[in-house]
């Protein structure tokens, strides 16, 4: 057995173990669809409008270029405040909908502040890989759940493809994105997902940074998911749920399954050692899974309304 196979052997468990966390993530995040519905938590008021989509792309580029910018020039510290800030605002929001349906109001809004306010305390002082990950699963469901319930099936389309080209430029050509996740995995933030691949593994006792072991050749203890890579195509796999009226789950259930195919695509190329553009692979199979079971079930891309 040669060095690549003994890798790809030993690789594998965390292999399986990040293709659980899109099933895991993806499938909470249909569980608290429809409590979400019903607490009215969206991200836009009509999910209809194409400039939610320029609105989230130039949000999305300022929040980059900002914490390029502070990273570079100011304290990262500002950084990790500002992250920390929003992980506490979207654990209230998967909290507060669910705790609605079984304790009052009042009690409900209470433990929604407590959990989220606990969970970013231990993110700071126990930043741990296990912990950065249970704080990226919470992020992450409520992310999908909001935006996936607030933009149609056509504009969620357009964004993927818009996301996938962005990613692909990022990260082969300006390679901006390897500057920003070597910052959030500094400062220890629950912006990627981290599986080890030794038992041992520490988070907080890594030294050295990831364009450092890209640049010596060493090969890193875990591997490292973008939790935008694991958003993205969920929240089609949400609005496929939430605007398709029948066998609308099933149609989810097929965007979920064609987003671990671009994963499986993916991780054979990640497993080489090479940082990787994720959303091209992601995206196309989740639109892929999408486009193939609406015209099994329905002859049609069943959903895809343009806004015009």
């Amino acid at each position: 057995m040669n060095s690549d196979d003994k890798r790809g052997m030993k690789d594998f468990f965390p292999v399986f173990l990040m293709g659980g966390l899109f099933v895991l993530i993806h499938s909470l995040a249909l569980l608290i669809t429809r409590p979400f519905e019903a607490a009215g938590v969206v991200v836009f008021e009509n999910p209809n409008d194409p400039t939610n989509i320029v609105f989230f792309f130039s949000t999305m580029l300022l929040l980059t270029l900002a914490i390029l910018l502070i990273a570079k020039f100011w304290k990262k510290q500002l950084i990790k405040g500002i992250i920390l800030g929003s992980t506490s605002i979207t654990a209230f929001y998967v909290f507060h909908p669910l705790l609605s349906f079984v304790v009052p109001e009042v009690w409900s809004l209470f433990i929604a502040i407590t959990a989220a306010a606990a969970l970013v305390i231990v993110l700071v002082k126990f930043p741990e890989w296990y912990v950065i990950d249970l704080c990226g699963i919470v992020v992450g469901v409520s992310a999908i759940g909001m935006l996936g319930i607030s933009l149609s099936i056509f504009l969620v389309v357009v964004l993927l493809v818009g996301l996938a080209i962005y990613d692909a430029i990022s990260v082969y050509k300006t390679k901006h994105m390897i500057d920003l996740a070597d910052t959030v995995l500094d400062l220890r933030l629950p912006v990627v997902l981290v599986i080890p691949k030794i038992r041992k593994y520490s988070l907080i006792t890594e030294t050295k940074s990831l364009k450092e072991k890209l640049r010596d050749d060493e090969e890193r203890g875990a591997f490292f998911m973008g939790l935008g890579d694991v958003i993205m195509p969920g929240i089609l796999v949400v609005s496929a749920f939430h605007n398709v009226a029948s066998n609308g789950l099933l149609i989810a259930l097929s965007v979920m399954f064609g987003t671990l195919v671009g994963f499986i695509v993916l991780i054979t190329f990640v497993i080489k050692g090479k940082p990787q553009a994720g959303l091209p692979y992601l995206c196309a199979g989740a639109i892929l899974g999408y486009a193939t079971s609406s015209y099994l079930l329905f002859g049609e891309l069943v959903g895809f309304n343009f806004p015009f």
